[in-house]
C-alpha cells in the first residue's frame, strides 16, 4: 500500500494556494506598468497600489476572519470539534498573512519593474531564513500556530526590506491613470482565479472516489514540478517582463518579438532537458531521496510513472510562463484570460471522465494535454494574429 496520506484539502492548502495565486496575478499586472510608467509619478503609483491593496485585503480577512467559524464547518466537515477549532485559529492566522504577502508583492514588482531583480530575490532568501529561525524556536512551544505565523513574519520582513528602499513616502494619487489601469487588467485575472479554485472541489471529490494515497502521489509530483518551475520563472521569465513592456510601450515591436522568442526558445530547450533526465534519471534519483523508510520500490516507480505522465503539465507550464507574461506585458489581459476560461471549462468535466475511465495515469496525461494546448494555443494566438495586429497599428 501507498505508504503517504491521501490529499485532504483543508484550510490551510487552500488559503496557501490562494495566496500563490494572488501574488502571481498582482506581480503579472504591476510589474509592466510601473515599468511603463513616468518616474517621477513612480513613488506617488507604488503608494497607491500598497495602500489600496492592503486596504482592500484587511478588510476581506476582516469579514472572512468574523465568519471563520461557519465556513470551516462547511470546508471541514468530517474535522472532530477540537479540530475544526484548530483549523478556525489557523486560518485566522493565515489570513493576516494573506494581508501582508499580497502587499509585500508591491514593493517586490517595483523593485523588477526597475529591473533590481537581485535585491528582490535577496529579501526573500533573507526573509525566509528570519522565518525559518523564528518556527524553530516557536514550533515546539506553539505548534502549528508558530508555522502559521511564520509564514507571515517572511511577508513582513520582506515589506520592511524592500518598500523604504524603493521610494520615499508621498501621498498615492487614486484616479491616477496607472491605478485605473491596474484594476482594469487584475479584475479579469481575479474573476479567472476564483473560477480556476473550482478544481480544488473537483479534487476534492475525486480524492474520496480514489485509493488511499493515489492523488497524493500526483500532487507530489505536480509540487516536484512546481518547484523546477518556479526556477524557470524567476531566472528566465520574469526578468523579460520590464524590456518587453518598454518595447510595447515605445512600439518597438522588432525587439519586444525578438525577445519574447528569444526566452520561449531558451526556457524551452531547459525545460526538454530537464524532463529527459526526469525520464533517464528519475526513478533511480527519487529512490535516492524517498525511497526509504515505509516508501517502497514500487511506491516510487510508481510516481516517476506519473512524473513522466506528467511530461506535458511540465514543459507547457514552464513555457506557458513566457507565453503568459507576454501578453501581460503589452497589456493584453483579455485574450489569455478567455483562453483560459474556455480551455477550463471543457478540461473539469474530461479530466473527470479520463479518471474514472483510465485511472491515476489517464489523469496525469489529461493534465499535461491540457497544459500543452493551452500553451500551444498562447503561442498561436501571438504569432498568428495579436503580433501581426500591433505591427500593423
Amino acid at each position: 500500500m501507498w505508504a503517504w496520506a491521501p490529499v485532504k484539502p483543508s484550510a490551510s492548502k487552500i488559503n496557501g494556494e490562494t495566496m500563490r495565486k494572488l501574488f502571481g496575478i498582482l506581480t503579472l499586472v504591476l510589474v509592466p506598468l510601473l515599468a511603463t510608467k513616468d518616474e517621477s509619478s513612480f513613488g506617488q503609483n507604488v503608494w497607491a497600489f500598497f495602500l489600496g491593496i492592503g486596504s482592500i485585503f484587511a478588510l476581506l480577512a476582516l469579514a472572512f476572519g468574523a465568519t471563520a467559524g461557519l465556513w470551516v464547518q462547511w470546508l471541514v466537515p468530517g474535522f472532530s470539534a477540537n479540530g475544526q477549532a484548530l483549523t478556525v485559529g489557523v486560518a485566522r492566522i493565515q489570513l493576516v498573512t494573506m494581508v501582508l504577502a499580497v502587499a509585500a508583492s508591491v514593493p517586490i514588482s517595483a523593485w523588477q519593474a526597475r529591473r533590481k531583480f537581485v535585491r528582490a530575490e535577496v529579501s526573500s532568501l533573507l526573509s525566509t531564513l528570519g522565518a525559518l529561525l523564528l518556527l524553530l524556536w516557536l514550533l515546539p512551544r506553539y505548534g502549528v500556530f508558530a508555522a502559521a505565523w511564520s509564514l507571515g513574519l517572511r511577508a513582513g520582513l520582506q515589506i520592511l526590506w524592500l518598500l523604504p528602499g524603493i521610494m520615499r513616502p508621498e501621498w498615492p494619487q487614486w484616479k491616477s491613470p496607472a491605478v485605473s489601469e491596474a484594476w482594469q487588467h487584475a479584475r479579469r485575472l481575479l474573476f479567472s482565479t476564483a473560477y480556476y479554485q473550482t478544481d480544488t472541489l473537483v479534487d476534492r471529490f475525486l480524492s474520496s472516489t480514489s485509493p488511499a494515497g493515489g492523488l497524493s502521489s500526483l500532487y507530489l509530483a505536480q509540487q516536484f514540478y512546481g518547484a523546477a518551475n518556479l526556477v524557470g520563472d524567476r531566472a528566465i521569465a520574469t526578468p523579460m517582463t520590464p524590456p518587453l513592456a518598454l518595447a510595447a510601450h515605445g512600439g518597438n515591436w522588432s525587439t519586444f518579438k525578438t525577445v519574447y522568442r528569444k526566452r520561449l526558445l531558451a526556457m524551452g530547450i531547459l525545460s526538454c532537458t530537464a524532463y529527459l533526465s526526469v525520464i533517464f534519471f528519475g526513478n533511480a534519483f527519487l529512490r535516492l531521496l524517498i525511497g526509504h523508510g515505509a516508501v517502497t520500490a514500487e511506491n516510487v516507480r510508481l510516481l516517476w510513472l506519473i512524473m513522466i505522465s506528467l511530461g506535458g503539465f511540465f514543459i507547457g507550464g514552464t513555457m506557458g510562463q513566457i507565453t503568459s507574461k507576454t501578453f501581460y506585458a503589452m497589456g493584453d489581459t483579455r485574450t489569455p484570460t478567455r483562453l483560459s476560461v474556455v480551455l477550463y471549462t471543457v478540461y473539469v468535466p474530461a479530466k473527470i471522465v479520463v479518471f474514472f475511465a483510465y485511472g491515476l495515469m489517464g489523469l496525469a496525461v489529461m493534465v499535461s494535454v491540457y497544459t500543452i494546448v493551452t500553451l500551444a494555443l498562447q503561442v498561436l494566438l501571438l504569432e498568428r494574429f495579436v503580433l501581426p495586429l500591433r505591427e500593423s497599428r
